[in-house]
């Protein structure tokens, strides 16, 4: 098998403003929509972040169309943390947990987008 890319794809309410959030406050870049839809990307980031209405009909397997807002977190590593917080706070994004360091190296923040998707910001030191 040769993977040639990966994408998440996030069922939530309003597929646009979950991609803005992502476009105004991650550096995403909007590669394809159509009603319901919405595919973004960013090289660095390894893979293809989607945004699915919830409920469209070409969902499939429906017992999975549920609200992505539902205990997931996405996350992206980054190399300044405390640089990214202190950007994103002054964008006024809704942080939901402040910087914390765990024990084992690490160092994260949570954010909410528009439809409660938590994005996670980590840092290992």
């Amino acid at each position: 098998m040769n993977i040639t890319a990966s994408a998440i794809s996030l069922n939530v309410a309003d597929p646009q403003a979950s991609a803005q959030f992502a476009i105004d406050h991650l550096g995403f870049t909007e590669r394809m929509s159509a009603d319901g839809f919405v595919s973004l990307d960013r090289p660095d980031a390894g893979l293809n972040l989607i945004f699915l209405r919830t409920g469209l009909e070409t969902f499939k397997p429906m017992s999975a169309a549920g609200s992505a807002s539902d205990g997931l977190l996405v996350v992206f590593v980054v190399d300044d943390i405390d640089t990214e917080y202190a950007r994103l706070q002054a964008e006024g994004v809704p942080i939901v947990t402040p910087i914390e360091t765990e024990e084992w190296g690490e160092r994260y923040f949570q954010m909410s987008d528009p439809n409660g998707i938590i994005l996670q910001l980590v840092q290992w030191v």
